[in-house]
């Protein structure tokens, strides 16, 4: 008879933890890499041939309008390509996790659902930065060129003409630099940019939500876009809908429904930022706050669904 073995303390358990921002980066990593090797990065040879083409075009214009231009259609085609990363890029992942049965491996880890869909989430988020930041620094660049070029043409034209005194050509050449940096490149260009991301994280959390119950990748699409159409149109019609003598009830449904359809009006400074009025710091903090709001609002829908949701 064998003596009896002592008793080998075994190991604790290792208890799972139900939220980790570890396996949250971890997601939004492999998701950034998953994107990038689809290639979306091409659309930056897209953006490039645009701006520098409109640096070129309409020559004949008057300067300030040479410059409107091109920050005209820099920041449309910024807004354009982060819209179709939000919208493309998103409506991509759970499908494609699906196909791949990806999915299945990382849900049995266990990763809870929430953990999965916020990963997925920062991923198409961090690829939107990096797209922009890119497209930013190739818009800025040209711009300024271009903003010195038209300078030295101004200050040229300047010199060449008789003036009574060296007194006014130097008041006259000061005068054309500060106006042309005026309507350069400044920081409040940066507004502009900070509120096409916005814009854009908004649109993602959308795009998110609907490809959690949506049968088809076009389905996804088709749909975020519909719904990027009725926000951007959402302003006016509640306004000629509801009016301002509206009771409570109409304007709380109201609200409610820009809350799953989000009013991307409040978005829109564009406009402003090329004729180069000044974006006031409240308004880009109220801008943050109201994507905050979208962000929770659809992501708490989308885990919702997705909970529920058998695979």
């Amino acid at each position: 008879m064998t003596p009896s073995s002592p008793d080998i303390p075994r190991p604790a358990a290792r208890r799972h933890i139900r939220f980790s921002l570890s396996r949250i980066l971890t997601l939004a990593g492999g998701t950034f890499t998953q994107l990038v090797r689809m290639k979306v990065f091409y659309f930056m040879a897209i953006f490039a041939v645009a701006v520098i083409a409109a640096s070129f075009a309409f020559a004949d214009l008057q300067t300030d309008g040479q410059l409107k231009l091109l920050k005209d259609v820099s920041l449309a085609s910024m807004s354009l390509f982060s819209m179709l990363f939000a919208i493309a890029g998103t409506a991509l992942l759970i499908p494609r996790d699906i196909e791949d049965r990806t999915l299945y491996t990382i849900l049995c880890k266990p990763v809870p659902r929430l953990e999965y869909l916020l990963g997925k989430l920062l991923g198409v988020v961090f690829l939107i930065f990096i797209s922009l930041i890119l497209m930013d620094v190739l818009f800025s660049v040209v711009l300024y060129l271009k903003e010195q070029a038209i300078i030295s043409e101004q200050v040229a034209a300047l010199q060449n003409r008789k003036f009574a005194t060296r007194e006014m050509l130097e008041a006259n050449i000061a005068s054309v630099q500060e106006s042309m940096m005026g309507q350069g490149l400044t920081w409040n260009l940066q507004n502009g940019v900070l509120a096409i991301f916005f814009k854009a994280i908004v649109l993602t959390g959308v795009t998110l939500l609907v490809s959690t119950f949506a049968s088809s990748t076009i389905f996804t699409i088709m749909a975020s876009l519909a719904i990027m159409v009725i926000g951007q149109a959402q302003s006016l019609a509640r306004d000629t809908l509801l009016g301002q003598d509206a009771s409570i009830v109409p304007r709380a449904i109201g609200g409610a429904v820009s809350l799953l359809f989000p009013d991307f009006k409040g978005f829109d400074i564009v406009d402003a930022v090329v004729t180069g009025s000044a974006v006031p710091a409240l308004v880009m903090g109220k801008m943050a706050g109201l994507t905050l709001v979208y962000l929770v609002v659809h992501l708490m829908a989308a885990y919702v669904i997705f909970s529920d949701k058998e695979l």
